[in-house]
């Protein structure tokens, strides 16, 4: 389990191999992260590029069964706080003490990310949002530090609306990729490849250099 605040934890699995370059915090959103296919491979993806990942839940095993979690899912500032968390407690435990954190988000996980990365802006070096909804973080986004790069799918056409008018908030250093022929599910292998080595690169060019440290962790 993950301590994202003083009464709170939440799921995650987390991953450090040998010479990581910077730990990952993925997250989904409202749904559960540890139950997308997708977030799997993408984390396996990136800790064969030299990356820790945590692969966590932004809300409790009971908040995902009781009825307000349709409430809960679009309060991006609340999701923010935890993910904001989750870094701060990767940043004090052993496996990734001392390694930079990056933010990977997808749907409303993203717009989490990037209000995580206003709130707390010490915190995180880079953010990647992937067919994500990074206009949920609204007022925030102009307040946002950490380089950010927007993932979009060429068959998303809402999506790309989405994403562009974001791109034009955001005020940190910045980039929008877009993957042709995607739509915002990313359902092909090739996509997610596509997709995974963007991001992977984006996190090592902003996460720093590699640690010595091999250790693989489930925190579940």
């Amino acid at each position: 389990m993950v301590p994202v605040d003083d009464a709170v934890l939440v799921r995650g699995r987390l991953a450090v191999p040998a010479g990581a370059r910077g730990v990952v915090v993925l997250a989904r959103g409202s749904d559960s992260s540890l139950q997308s296919p997708r977030l799997a491979q993408t984390s396996r993806l990136f800790q064969a590029m030299g990356l820790g990942t945590l692969l966590m839940d932004l809300l409790t095993s009971e908040e995902m069964e009781e009825r307000r979690t349709r409430q809960l899912r679009f309060n991006v500032g609340l999701l923010g706080m935890r993910m904001a968390g989750a870094a701060r407690w990767l940043q004090r435990e052993g496996p990734t003490q001392g390694l930079r954190v990056g933010y990977f988000g997808a749907h409303t996980g993203a717009g989490a990310a990037l209000s995580a990365a206003a709130f707390r802006p010490d915190q995180v070096e880079a953010v990647v949002s992937r067919g994500g909804r990074p206009d949920l973080a609204g007022a925030v986004l102009p307040k946002v530090r950490a380089p950010t790069l927007l993932l979009v799918g060429g068959a998303d056409t809402l999506g790309l609306d989405i994403n562009r008018r974001a791109y034009e908030a955001l005020r940190a250093d910045k980039r929008m990729d877009i993957i042709p022929g995607a739509t915002h599910h990313f359902q092909e292998d090739s996509e997610l490849e596509q997709v995974a080595e963007l991001a992977g690169e984006w996190f090592l060019q902003h996460l720093g250099a590699p640690r010595d440290a091999a250790e693989e962790v489930a925190a579940q």
